[in-house]
């Protein structure tokens, strides 16, 4: 991996389309670290690690406000700060751990039921078969 990518290759390694790479620039989400002379944009490792953070949110119907947050806490944590702001960012960031855990266990929940739907379904199909 180069030092750079362009959108297309951050698009390839994310499997995010690039319209969703540009709406979260948009939205002040990740922004491209630098711009070729051309214009384009260039991405580095850590603007691909942004990318699959927000990307991993999205399921768990986290909001544009809570990915900010959290990639904010990332930031600031990264930053080095003194203990009592740490120790704050770390609660933040375990709340938000906290919120993803139930909203996964909502998720497997919903999933059950969908695989159990998927089931009675097969097994309508199978005795109108035998008919």
């Amino acid at each position: 991996m180069s030092a750079h990518m362009q959108i297309g290759e951050v698009a390839t390694l994310t499997g995010l389309s690039l319209r969703t790479l540009r709406y979260y620039e948009e939205v002040g989400l990740v922004t491209p670290s630098a711009r070729s002379a051309g214009g384009f944009r260039l991405y580095t490792a850590v603007d691909v690690d942004r990318f699959e953070l927000v990307k991993r949110m999205k399921p768990l119907d986290f909001s544009l406000e809570d990915m900010r947050g959290l990639l904010a806490v990332v930031d600031a944590l990264d930053a080095e700060p003194d203990d009592t702001e740490r120790a704050r960012l770390l609660g933040e960031l375990e709340s938000l751990r906290a919120a993803a855990e139930e909203r996964v266990d909502t998720l497997r929940t919903r999933l059950a039921w969908a695989e159990e739907f998927a089931a009675g379904l097969d097994e309508r199909v199978r005795a109108q078969r035998e008919r």
